[in-house]
């Protein structure tokens, strides 16, 4: 057996694969609204291809690894001079290097057009969230039902009327939402939108800002914000502008931190604390 050629060929295809697969998890929605909506394609879920990324990721490191040692004097070759002397820093060694920290380190600080790649997937999950729909709390498919009424807010008993009527086959309500949903051939949100009439909130007139992130705040631009929940724009962006924050009523709460440089959480954390003062 020729294993050079196999090595070669089998990190061929698994390179292959994984720039498929790397496409894939680019375009693929949010995890919470991938598992509310069973986001499939070619009936594999979120879960498996990150899987199958993972697997055909490690199989391209080892067969890359055995290629470098196979081809280890060849690569030696390139970090020599014209004198054929070793020589580390060549050209071709520089410029390789230079691209790969300009790649990763304008990553890093969000420089176009790396910044431009990360913005447009951001857009394409943001429209998935549109497309699919949110869940009302994150990973809302894993709680038993029982707790799903609760969080959710919705009345148990006229519930499990709209379950029965609507034919939905179940044990108890200790089962998930995603278990009942598997069980009926049908999507978590599917089986959210068939009890979501027994939801018993009556908006309120005031509105309290979350201590936490609903769902898709993030994608929210900072006017819509401060209309639903009965806040002054310009006195938020005036505390956030104490901070050495500048924001703008156009702009979504990703990109205010993303500007920041700041973590979401942290961000949102001092967006309550601005809130708050101006409440008082």
């Amino acid at each position: 057996m020729h294993f050079r050629r196999i090595t070669s060929l089998t990190m061929l295809f698994s390179f292959v694969l994984c720039i498929l697969t790397s496409i894939i998890l680019y375009i693929v929605p949010e995890g919470r609204i991938a598992y509310w909506s069973d986001w499939q394609l070619w009936s594999l879920t979120k879960t498996e291809w990150g899987n199958l990324h993972l697997n055909l990721g490690f199989l391209f490191l080892i067969t890359g690894l055995l290629h470098i040692s196979y081809n280890w004097s060849v690569i030696v070759a390139y970090m020599k001079n014209k004198a054929r002397k070793l020589k580390i820093f060549t050209a071709s060694f520089n410029v390789a290097l230079v691209l790969t920290l300009v790649v990763g380190l304008g990553t890093y600080w969000k420089i176009p057009p790396m910044s431009s790649v990360l913005k447009f997937g951001h857009y394409l999950k943001d429209a998935a969230g549109k497309k699919y729909g949110e869940p009302p709390y994150a990973h809302a498919e894993l709680s038993p039902l029982a707790s799903f009424y609760r969080k959710a807010e919705i009345d148990p008993v006229k519930a499990m009327e709209l379950l029965a009527k609507a034919g939905i086959i179940m044990d108890n309500d200790k089962q998930t939402v995603a278990a009942i949903a598997v069980r009926n051939n049908m999507t978590p949100m599917t089986l959210f939108e068939i009890i979501k009439p027994a939801i018993t909130v009556v908006e309120p007139t005031f509105v309290i800002f979350p201590d936490e992130p609903l769902p898709g705040f993030g994608k929210k631009i900072l006017s819509e914000i401060c209309t639903e929940y009965n806040l002054q724009s310009a006195l938020i962006i005036q505390g956030l502008a104490k901070e050495n924050i500048t924001a703008r009523p156009e702009q979504t709460i990703r990109e205010i931190a993303e500007a920041a440089d700041m973590d979401p959480h942290a961000f949102y954390a001092l967006l309550h604390q601005v809130v708050i003062e101006q409440n008082k």
